[in-house]
C-alpha cells in the first residue's frame, strides 16, 4: 500500500499495467497483428516469465513495454508514465530514469572498457559519481578485476555480465531481460541467471524475463504463456506451487 499526501493509504501503483494492448506492424506481404489485445497488471517487485513459441509476441510485448516500440492502440503504463502520453524525449528519459534492458546480444560498446560501458549512461543521466557505481556494480558480478578491458577481451559471459551492470547500476524500476543466455553455455548460463535474480533481490527491481527454456520462467514467482499475440496462460510458476 502507498501512502497518499492526506495519510489515508491506497493501492500501490503497479509496474505494469496494459488494457487491450495492440501492435501491428507493416510487411512486404501487409498488415501483421503482432500483439491482439493484451491485458497483463505486474506488480511492483514482481518477477514474470514469458514462454511461448517462436513468434508468439513474446519480444515484441518486452519491446512496447519498455518503450522501444510503439504500441498501434490500447493502454501501457509503467511504473506510474503512460507510455502513451510520451514523445520521444520522454521515452528517452522514461528509459533512462525507470528501466533496466539485457538481450541475448550483449550490445556493448566494442571501443569502451567494462568500465566505460556501464558508466556511460550513468553519464547521460547526470550522475557525478558514474565511474564509481560503474566499479561498485562490476565488482558485484565479479568483474572488479577486469574493468579496464575492452568487450573483445572478455568472454561472452564476461560481457553478459558487463550487460546485467550496466542494466543495475541506475537502480531501474523495471528489468526487461529477452533471452538473456541464449548466447551462453549451460554452466555460464546459470551463473547469469543466478547474478540476475541475486541482483533483482538486492535492489527489489520488478523483472520480467522472456525465455524459451521453461525450466527458466519457472524460477520466477509468475509465469505467462503468450501464444498468437495473447496471453494463453498466466499462472504461479511451478516451483512455487511446490513450495
Amino acid at each position: 500500500m502507498n501512502a497518499h499526501p492526506n495519510g489515508k493509504t491506497g493501492p500501490a501503483t503497479p509496474a505494469v499495467r496494459t488494457r487491450d494492448l495492440r501492435l501491428t506492424l507493416e510487411s512486404e506481404a501487409g498488415e501483421v497483428n503482432i500483439l491482439k489485445g493484451i491485458d497483463l497488471t505486474v506488480a511492483a517487485g514482481e518477477t514474470v516469465g514469458i514462454v511461448g513459441p517462436s513468434g508468439s509476441g513474446k519480444t515484441s510485448l518486452l519491446m512496447v513495454v519498455g518503450g522501444l516500440e510503439q504500441a498501434t492502440s490500447g493502454e501501457i503504463e509503467v511504473a506510474g508514465h503512460d507510455l502513451t502520453s510520451l514523445d520521444e524525449d520522454g521515452l528517452a528519459r522514461f528509459r533512462r530514469d525507470t528501466l533496466g534492458i539485457v538481450f541475448q546480444d550483449f550490445h556493448l560498446i566494442p571501443t569502451m572498457t567494462a568500465l566505460e560501458n556501464v558508466a556511460v549512461a550513468l553519464e547521460f543521466a547526470g550522475r557525478n559519481d558514474a565511474f564509481d557505481r560503474a566499479a561498485e556494480e562490476l565488482a558485484a558480478v565479479g568483474l572488479g578485476h577486469r574493468t579496464s578491458h575492452y568487450p573483445g577481451q572478455l568472454s561472452g559471459g564476461e560481457q553478459q555480465r558487463v550487460a546485467l551492470a550496466r542494466a543495475f547500476a541506475g537502480s531501474p524500476k523495471l528489468l526487461l531481460a529477452d533471452e538473456p543466455t541464449g548466447n551462453l553455455d549451460e554452466h555460464t548460463s546459470d551463473q547469469i541467471i543466478d547474478l540476475l535474480f541475486g541482483m533483482h533481490e538486492r535492489l527489489g527491481t520488478t523483472l520480467l524475463l522472456v525465455t524459451h527454456q521453461r525450466s527458466l520462467a519457472e524460477r520466477c514467482g509468475r509465469m505467462l504463456t503468450i501464444r498468437d499475440g495473447l496471453i494463453a496462460d498466466d499462472q504461479a510458476a511451478l516451483r512455487l506451487a511446490g513450495d
